[in-house]
């Protein structure tokens, strides 16, 4: 176990340091210039842009550069946006819990929803919960969360009147109506994802040896349903739940976008249209450290709930 962990570790310090070396020339060559972005088209001037370039060390070789970049993430410094001037430590960390605020609900009401209809499909197959929670499944699987949301800012918003369509600020001293259209657009597509994988899961499972022997040795339903069938098919729903941690993150982009949410979704979005990369650096690599981890973190799950699993092979 010791020897595997050293292992994946090591792997993942080379997995982002070959990441963040990818991103970061791939930023430097498209083509916009972030100095001239933040100047704008009044300020603009060769040799006021000249200047800010070499302060930043903008004319450096692109390996100085990224080798700099480097050496201050290691000494706790993140650098500065170069289109706005803040610190991207400060600026970009305090958009955090916005965004967490949303993600982490969507994730907590979708996992109730998405496992619990799931399970109850696999319980009454072909039956009218079985065709609904289906039909759910197929409808979150096929659209993105940015068509949700604009679907439910038109009908709740827009045609009802019920809820706001935009912003943090609390409505008549409470967040939460602010809150029900962004989480319900997050929320939607991981539910229909949760709920195939749970129901497909849980009847493949049934369908075990081990299942039919516990039933023939006449243990009660209940029992075989919960310890049998429902405990040894939640790893690959685990799976797909710590997977779409970092893909309700990143969808939170395009949610945030559309509801002028105040997260790291509208901060994000402003950093790629000023290629201020620094910014798209910062993310990229929390991201990168995010999706490793939950890898890793999936592997040793997998060793704790299926005990057949041996992280040394």
């Amino acid at each position: 176990m010791a020897k595997y962990i050293v292992k994946r570790i090591l792997t993942m310090i080379v997995m982002i340091f070959v990441i963040s070396f990818v991103i970061f020339v791939a930023l430097q060559n498209t083509g916009v210039d972030p100095v001239a972005q933040s100047l704008g088209v009044d300020n603009y001037s060769a040799e006021t842009a000249a200047a800010i370039r070499e302060k930043l060390g903008l004319n450096d070789p692109l390996i100085v550069q990224f080798f700099r970049w480097w050496g201050n993430i290691f000494k706790g410094d993140f650098g500065y946006s170069i289109a706005n001037g803040y610190s991207i430590k400060d600026g970009v960390l305090a958009k955090w819990p916005a965004t967490l605020e949303i993600t982490l609900w969507a994730l907590v009401i979708s996992t109730i929803i998405g496992i619990g209809v799931g399970m109850l499909s696999a319980f009454w197959q072909n039956s009218i919960i079985d065709y609904l929670g289906r039909a759910i499944a197929v409808l979150g699987n096929s659209m993105p969360e940015y068509f949700f949301a604009l679907v439910l800012i038109q009908i709740f918003s827009i045609k009802l009147g019920l809820l706001p369509s935009a912003g943090r600020i609390p409505v008549e001293g409470s967040r939460i109506p602010n809150l029900i259209l962004p989480i319900a657009a997050l929320a939607i597509p991981l539910c229909g994802n949760l709920m195939r994988y749970t129901r497909n899961t849980m009847l493949d499972v049934a369908n075990q040896e081990y299942v039919k022997l516990a039933r023939s040795k006449g243990i009660p339903e209940w029992k075989v349903y919960f310890k049998h069938i429902f405990r040894n098919s939640m790893r690959p729903v685990i799976t797909i739940l710590l997977f779409r941690l970092t893909i309700l993150v990143g969808g939170s982009v395009a949610v945030e976008t559309v509801f002028a949410w105040p997260g790291v979704g509208i901060v994000l979005t402003q950093a790629i249209t000023a290629s201020d990369y620094p910014v798209v650096m910062f993310y990229t690599l929390f991201m990168a450290v995010m999706m490793l981890s939950i890898s890793f973190l999936i592997d040793l799950l997998g060793a704790v709930i299926d005990p057949r699993v041996r992280l040394e092979k």
